[in-house]
């Protein structure tokens, strides 16, 4: 039988399911069910943003309606970037099922209350990012325990299996919500939300009444101040980049805003502290002594590299599709959300092909030459979208998603087991907590970063063949000039949003014209040949960015593969480490976020003896 810890430190039998031989299976379907709700509900909102702000009437493309947009974009993943390590080690004090119990319950209230929303304008927006942000601290209560879960539901020769379900389940939800959200937005906006309310509510309840806590739950000090210095510090650079490419005074972006830079100064600062906290106390949030080990230190860097590159590829990918190519090729605006998230299946499926049989092979080849070919194809990918027409043949484009896929797919798995597999099983957890949280800041640094380089890129050329595209259709040259030197983040996201964007900011400067002019201004061929060449500038900036992340990555993937690791043994000498492989299926659910765009979830191969 199992045992818990109490509070005085005694131990106590924990609740066992050995009499059920099905609770294995019931831990598995529920947490699976959490996994795909929880990234369903993340693609969905991404795709349903058009719809949402239409439905609360508010245009958030208006300089003082930004901030709106970037946080129900961004809160979800800042929430989850920051709280999913101190939630996995409030699941070791206080029971994981507890803590996933509670987790369900809060995604699924903040479901509902999205999904009432009432009221209109900005008030409807501070709402539903609230709610978001409620949502996401829920979403990281699942991400943080549900692997424990499945960790203690399962024996070591079918946890792999178990994790690999779960793994898949996220990446199967990821598209499932942009599919679902294409779909359901354009009927009414709130059924994005009311959808997962009825999965929701059976998951909490299934969970309350079936999941227990059935692994060794230990009794150790929190790091409080750990864990408030490093949530305060990256909350706080985190905020300075969503705030950083937004407008600021005459500027098109905010970097030189005095509440940004002391964001990012002053963030930096408090995680300076945060590490010189973790060097003193006794059970720290992140063993920063893992940095020694050679595997560990570069393979997390080329994960950094490699997430830092890749995650603010949808984003552009969404950009382009809905504001440029869909239009050119025929596609209302109404439409091009549901067919951008068809379109980008590729990358997926490329993903799904490669992962699990880089996992494999890795295994009895090594690691080292799958994440350096699989950074390296990954960086040649992004040299194929620099080189490619913004007006593409999809079957190109298509292929260079597939293979985007595949070399995130060869990269990632051998990447992860890399990592996990040069550290000691005592240190595991710790180990897998501070790739996790890495992966999950680099995506919302690369949205900024990405977003950043767009809008250089854009701002250079955009205001002059905005004018001359304009003047050149009869409109007077005050009006001309004003639209187009509105705000170049507005008009990226209209293309974002799948917006019509001269008929959005043409205004009444477009009544005065003939209605010949008007139609083809806000046609479907005018912005999109308009915006092409600019945006083509802005596409090279970023992808060329991502492609110098990719090679530092494969850089770094080189000097992996160090000796075991030397532990101190109980008579004081030094011993090489040996502890069991991470399996296939537990390196494809920890690596899931690179094809699901949604944060990573904390797995460990064996979460019972996390500290």
């Amino acid at each position: 039988m199992t045992t818990a810890v109490n509070d005085a430190g005694s131990a106590q039998p924990a609740q066992s399911p050995t009499h059920d031989p099905h609770y294995k299976w019931i831990a598995l379907s529920n947490t699976t069910l959490g996994m795909l709700i929880a990234t369903i509900n993340s693609s969905i909102v991404l795709i349903a943003l058009p719809d949402i702000f239409k439905g609360i009437n508010l245009n958030p493309l208006l300089p003082e309606n930004t901030s709106y947009l970037l946080w129900m974009m961004m809160g979800f993943l800042v929430v989850t970037a920051v709280l999913v390590v101190s939630f996995g080690r409030l699941g070791d004090m206080f029971g994981r099922a507890r803590m996933y119990n509670m987790g369900f319950a809060i995604f699924t209230v903040s479901s509902i209350l999205l999904a009432i929303t009432w009221f209109d304008g900005s008030e409807a927006a501070i709402w539903l990012i609230f709610w978001r942000i409620i949502q996401g601290v829920g979403g990281a209560f699942l991400m943080a325990n549900s692997s424990a879960i499945l960790t203690d539901a399962f024996p070591p020769n079918q946890r792999g299996l178990a994790m690999g379900i779960n793994g898949v389940a996220a990446i199967a939800g990821s598209f499932l919500g942009l599919l679902v959200g294409g779909l359901l937005a354009p009927i009414q906006w709130h059924y994005i939300f009311l959808v997962s309310v009825p999965f929701g509510v059976v998951g909490t309840i299934w969970a309350y009444l079936k999941l227990r806590d059935t692994g060794v739950r230990k009794h150790s000090k929190m790091d409080w101040w750990g864990n408030v210095t490093f949530a305060v510090g990256l909350v706080a650079i985190l905020i300075a980049i969503t705030y950083g490419i937004q407008p600021y005074g005459g500027s098109n972006m905010g970097w030189g805003n005095p509440w940004v830079l002391t964001g990012l100064i002053g963030g930096a600062l408090v995680l300076a502290i945060f590490v010189l906290i973790e060097t003193k106390v006794a059970s720290p949030l992140f063993e920063l002594s893992l940095f020694r080990n050679r595997s560990f230190a570069f393979g997390n860097l080329a994960n950094l590299m490699a997430s830092i590159g890749r995650g603010g590829l949808q984003f552009l990918l969404i950009i382009w599709l809905q504001g440029i190519w869909l239009p050119q090729h025929g596609y209302d605006y109404s439409r091009t959300p549901l067919w951008a998230g068809i379109y980008m299946v590729p990358m997926t499926i490329g993903f799904l092909l490669s992962a699990p049989v880089s996992g494999a092979l890795s295994d009895k080849l090594g690691t080292k030459w799958f994440t350096t070919l699989g950074m390296l194809i990954t960086a040649g990918t992004f040299a194929a979208l620099i080189a490619i027409p913004v007006d593409f043949d999809y079957w190109v484009f298509a292929l260079i998603l597939l293979i985007n896929g595949v070399g995130m797919g060869l990269f990632a798995s051998p990447n992860r087991a890399e990592v996990m597999n040069s550290l000691p099983i005592t240190s595991r957890g710790s180990g897998a907590g501070m790739m996790t949280t890495f992966q999950n800041a680099a995506m919302v640094l690369s949205i900024g970063l990405f977003f950043s380089l767009m809008i250089a890129g854009l701002s250079q050329h955009l205001p002059s063949a905005m004018y001359s595209g304009l003047t050149s259709n009869g409109m007077p040259s005050d009006a001309a000039n004003g639209i187009a030197h509105l705000p170049t983040v507005g008009i990226l996201f209209a293309a974002f949003l799948g917006y019509n964007p001269i008929k959005e900011v043409g205004g009444q400067a477009l009544q005065g014209l003939p209605q010949a002019s008007v139609d083809h201004l806000t046609g479907l061929d005018f912005f999109p040949h308009l915006i092409s060449d600019p945006f083509s500038d802005g596409l090279t900036a970023a992808f060329t960015f991502a492609m110098i992340c990719c090679v530092i990555g494969a850089i770094a993937s080189l000097f992996t593969g160090s000796k075991k690791l030397k532990v101190e043994t109980v008579d004081g000498t030094a011993a090489e480490s040996h502890q069991p492989a991470e399996s296939l299926g537990e390196e494809l659910a920890a690596v899931a976020a690179d094809a699901s765009e949604m944060p990573g979830e904390l797995v460990t191969p064996d979460s019972s003896r996390r500290s």
